[in-house]
């Protein structure tokens, strides 16, 4: 059966079509098998709490997942998105934060956190949960098994370094290296610094498993105790649970080189395949007020700060604001993440009526929208016609509900109606008693839980005693 005739649409919807960052055209989506369309998006490195330009992949791809999902039927999807929870990064932290706990200890408590306040932070921006959310220490041994199949074809090499040695891949030895990217590895060579280089055969060639120290995380390997390059993680989890090729392949613009490059390369070359992925997909950057997000800057905000805090705009901001206004941009173009953009996301959702249950289909000039190459822009242009023609006629209401749903979008509502004041003082009171304690890691678990009941907290100091002061307030 195939995706147009399942949604049983009156004809208005003519399928999906994607563009294909491989090919750099939009073309007709055909899945490997209509019965399991598999994709694969890379997710979180969890060494820091995510920022708002990781927040933009999972929205984008957990729209397509939805609508795949629509398409094809709930059972007829398998979307596998990744947790990073072996990198440098990690363990740079870990030694930072937990200098007294032993190496795996202090690890496991910088991923843990950061792993669940990630969870938590994508759930409230309305994104559902991949089917499989595979970590990459789970995978350590299948990482090892693909290195030694890419050395015995030739594809891989060791290599002596000052700290002892690496297995690196040989980019010279696969002849389509860089044709998702369109980088000429004559080129790479040319401008290499050949120095630096000096234990590489080729200056493009990357690491697959790099040796340990004692203060590193490390594994067992016929190359010695070591850990495995960033790169290998995807290819052998991807494969683990979607299959040697498969559908979609999904993340940031910044990984086309060198994350998803040399994805391709150890993938094809391990498995003797011409493709890891039929379709490749890359939403744009997300910069802050017109400037490129960085702590220098002064920009950089946290989805948690956003959701939680007054850093951004003075004030918190519900997580189907900062959805909507991710969807308000095209997700392959560059978008401005600002103030005004999520008071004008917040002034539109105020003006659609409740969603009410139903099992009626979107609409089809909905799904038009979103089969041409996921048009947020001119769905969301739908839904607001939607949203006005129910307000005048209820009997519209499910057809505007169940297309809503679709991009799991939601009028902003706060109900103040039998609002326990009583118990929201005794909340703040006991904030500013673990604030007093220094009980910091409680007092912020209190204010992200009135933060999710619309509560919005705001410290101050009194003029005359200097002492911390909260007031809060129903949060718009």
């Amino acid at each position: 059966m195939t995706a147009q005739s399942r949604t049983s649409t009156s004809g208005t919807f003519k399928g999906l079509k994607l563009t294909n960052t491989l090919t750099r055209q939009k073309e007709d989506f055909v899945p490997i098998s209509d019965d399991n369309v598999r994709m694969y998006v890379c997710g979180p490195t969890v060494y820091d709490f995510a920022h708002i330009g990781n927040a933009r992949p999972v929205i984008v791809f957990d729209v397509l997942a939805r609508l795949l999902r629509h398409l094809y039927g709930a059972d007829h999807v398998t979307y596998v998105r990744n947790i990073t929870d072996v990198d440098d990064k990690i363990n740079a932290r870990a030694l930072r934060d937990f200098p007294d706990l032993p190496l795996n200890e202090s690890i496991a408590k910088v991923t843990g956190k950061t792993a669940d306040q990630f969870h938590a932070d994508v759930k409230a921006l309305g994104c559902d949960e991949p089917d499989i959310e595979p970590r990459a220490t789970a995978h350590i041994g299948g990482m090892i098994e693909m290195i030694q199949d890419l050395i015995k074809k030739g594809h891989a090499y060791v290599a002596a370094t000052a700290n002892g040695g690496e297995v690196l891949f040989d980019t010279a030895s696969m002849p389509a290296y860089g044709e998702l990217s369109k980088r000429n590895l004559d080129d790479q060579r040319a401008g290499a610094r050949v120095a630096v280089e000096s234990h590489k055969k080729s200056p493009g060639d990357f690491v697959l498993w790099k040796l340990s120290s004692e203060n590193e995380p490390g594994w067992d390997s016929p190359w010695g105790r070591g850990r495995p390059g960033w790169h290998i993680e995807c290819s052998v989890m991807s494969a683990e649970h979607l299959g040697e090729t498969f559908d979609i392949h999904g993340g940031g613009l910044d990984l086309i080189f060198p994350h998803h490059e040399n994805e391709i390369a150890q993938s094809c070359c391990a498995h003797g395949t011409d493709k890891m992925a039929n379709v490749w997909m890359h939403n744009g950057f997300v910069q802050v007020e017109g400037r490129k997000m960085s702590k220098s800057e002064g920009n950089f905000v946290t989805i948690n700060e956003l959701l939680a805090t007054d850093k951004f705009g003075g004030r918190v901001w519900p997580g189907e604001v900062l959805r909507l206004a991710m969807l308000m941009t095209h997700y392959r173009e560059p978008i401005d993440f600002s103030v005004k953009r999520l008071e004008e996301a917040e002034r539109l959702l105020a003006k659609w009526p409740d969603l009410v249950d139903t099992d009626a289909a979107p609409s089809d000039e909905l799904l038009s929208a979103l089969g041409d190459d996921l048009n947020t822009v001119a769905s969301i242009k739908v839904l607001q016609r939607l949203a006005a023609d129910a307000t005048k006629d209820p009997t519209l209401l499910e057809v505007y509900s169940a297309s809503a749903a679709l991009l799991a979008l939601a009028p902003v509502k706060v109900e103040t109606d039998d609002l326990d004041t009583a118990g929201i003082e005794a909340r703040v009171a006991e904030r500013l008693a673990q604030l007093d304690s220094k009980n910091w890691g409680e007092a912020d678990r209190i204010r992200d839980e009135l933060a999710s009941e619309g509560i919005q907290l705001k410290d101050s100091k009194d003029s005359e005693t200097g002492k911390r002061v909260t007031t809060w307030e129903v949060k718009r």
